[in-house]
């Protein structure tokens, strides 16, 4: 297994995009947003979709110098347009302006159409969050989490993040699908060639799998509950922005990789903490909450009691001294677009 030094990659992705003419902030938002969520442990939506974003930005498909519009329609919402921006840009505009409606109305409310992948949603949820707000992120996805009692997909994997501000480390962050697995990680084990669990995924006759390569739609996370969360991203996402719901978006790995848009649509929220409780109160009493959830008697001796988003700053930790792992497929890819990432590699 690769690893890769951090600081060196993301200078280096930054060269790779700026070769593509990519906009100066949306590359900006894209090598943050990767290189945060690898070194959280989030594979699945880190480092490993860049060769994708820089093919998909070839293509067309990723506007690569987009006019993003927002338009205020109240004291405490808006709407944007990101003209097919990458969602890693769109998103983090998009959360800057919901806390900045949340400073003057005490919360903030942005809806987002034509946007495009936009990554892992805790890379927003945080932006919010160490800002003194509490931050909600959500994204609605093309179909491939199982209708609960059907055959095929209808919603996609369609994340919740919430997040908070603590004062002794970074923020508490929940980022879940709204299935038990990504696409991503799918994708994963079709690369290792490995099976993946018999509750993961189901072939195209609804019949659970255990060969990835077999998989055509995802098991919903608690079953119908999964399915009812799926539903309610959509809602907030696309019915609210006018957009596509996930059964009509172009799925993300479709081939060929032409100019055809994607139409994803995304939520963000952001509330003041400050017009209900002095931050700093909040920050403390969240802190001594999360502390004795860790406290309580593990079930199995020798391991921890968690709360959500322990392990990726555990991850955080190790993988910001040894490095980020990529497997040789991957690896391979980088290297494909630009030689110069053999000397990104950790000693």
């Amino acid at each position: 297994m690769t690893r890769f030094d951090a600081g060196k990659l993301a200078a280096l992705m930054a060269v790779e995009l700026a070769r593509r003419h990519i906009d100066p902030e949306s590359n900006q938002h894209v090598v943050a947003s990767l290189v945060q969520t690898s070194l959280r442990g989030v594979d699945s939506h880190g480092i490993n979709l860049f060769p994708h974003y820089c093919r998909a930005a070839e293509a067309g498909r990723i506007n690569s110098r987009p006019h993003i519009s927002i338009s205020r329609t109240g004291p405490s919402t808006a709407v944007m347009d990101a003209d097919h921006a990458f969602g890693h840009h769109a998103g983090a505009v998009a959360i800057g302006e919901a806390v900045t409606l949340a400073r003057q109305s005490g919360m903030g409310a942005v809806s987002v159409r034509n946007s495009t992948h936009f990554g892992a949603a805790a890379y927003f949820g945080l932006i919010a969050a160490e800002r003194d707000c509490l931050g909600f992120a959500f994204t609605n996805a093309d179909a491939l989490v199982k209708a609960f009692g059907a055959k095929e997909a209808f919603f996609g994997t369609n994340p919740i993040c919430f997040t908070a501000p603590l004062q002794n480390e970074s923020p508490f962050c929940l980022d879940m699908a709204t299935s038990l697995v990504s696409w991503n990680k799918i994708n994963n084990y079709r690369r290792e060639t490995r099976s993946i669990p018999s509750h993961w995924a189901f072939d195209a006759e609804g019949k659970s799998v255990t060969d990835p390569h077999r998989a055509r739609s995802l098991n919903p996370a608690g079953e119908y509950k999964g399915f009812g969360l799926g539903m309610m991203v959509d809602i907030l996402c696309a019915i609210l922005a006018g957009g596509s719901i996930g059964k009509d978006i172009k799925p993300m790995y479709a081939l060929p990789l032409d100019g055809s848009k994607r139409g994803i649509s995304h939520f963000f929220m952001a509330l003041d903490i400050s017009r209900f409780s002095e931050p700093a109160l909040f920050r403390r009493n969240l802190q001594a909450m999360v502390d004795r959830v860790r406290l309580l008697p593990p079930l199995n001796p020798g391991e921890a009691v968690m709360v959500s988003g322990d392990p990726e700053k555990k991850s955080f930790l190790r993988r910001s001294v040894e490095g980020i792992p990529i497997d040789g497929t991957k690896y391979a890819e980088f290297l494909a677009l630009s030689p110069e990432f053999k000397s990104a590699r950790a000693p």
